[in-house]
């Protein structure tokens, strides 16, 4: 082999040998990657998955809030039917107490009035033994009329404890809602339309109408 040949071989093999020449003034050295150690393993403390741990947080985070939110809203409604249902049951107790007072006042109104009719011919009946006994007065069977004036008496306790009460009228000022005036006169002893005498009596059944009282009323001078 030729000497000269042998001879450039080493040069060779110590130029690749060789280590990286130093940088020259002016120009930095190039920065070594903190992620990356020596021999290209990864840098101690570095972690890949940190980045998406932190991202996979933020959107549990906004899916807590979504949820808290829709709870938040589910819970206002709720309050609100609760509400509406506490409402309602209040309107619906207040109705029904009004009816049952309302079914309490018809029944009590139907038991003092179901009679009405009947007590009004009852009080005919009482017009009639009146006008006996009045008629009866002087008469030479005494015992027959006390016996006519019992009955009369029974029958106005029996009036009496149903309700039935007698209008007084005479001497009272006309009133066209208990009194039906038959005949009016003129008279100076008064200053207003009165009562000046009953042609017949006149009753109230629990202080309503049963029977107007027929009068003869007396009204002021016309001057």
């Amino acid at each position: 082999m030729d000497p000269k040949h042998r001879q450039d071989k080493p040069d060779e093999e110590a130029a690749t040998a060789a280590p990286p020449a130093a940088a020259g003034p002016g120009k930095a050295a190039p920065r070594p990657d903190p992620a990356v150690g020596e021999g290209g393993d990864a840098a101690p403390g570095a972690n890949p998955a940190a980045g998406s741990d932190a991202t996979s947080d933020h959107d549990d985070h906004h899916a807590l809030k979504a949820k808290l939110k829709r709870k938040d809203h589910e819970i206002k409604e709720l309050k609100k039917e609760v509400h509406e249902l506490k409402d309602r049951s209040l309107r619906l107790a207040a109705e029904m107490e009004n009816s049952r007072k309302r079914l309490d006042r018809e029944k009590s109104d139907y038991l003092q009035f179901a009679l009405a009719d009947a007590l009004k011919d009852l009080v005919g009946v009482q017009d009639n033994f009146e006008r006996a006994l009045k008629s009866l007065s002087g008469s030479e069977n005494p015992s027959a009329v006390e016996g006519i004036a019992l009955i009369a008496k029974q029958l106005a306790e029996l009036l009496r404890r149903r309700g039935v009460a007698e209008i007084e009228a005479e001497g009272k000022p006309f009133d066209p809602t208990l009194h039906s005036a038959v005949v009016s006169e003129e008279s100076a002893e008064v200053s207003e339309p009165t009562v000046g005498e009953v042609l017949q009596k006149g009753f109230l059944l629990h202080d309503r109408l049963l029977r107007p009282a027929m009068v003869k009323v007396l009204v002021p001078v016309q001057s």
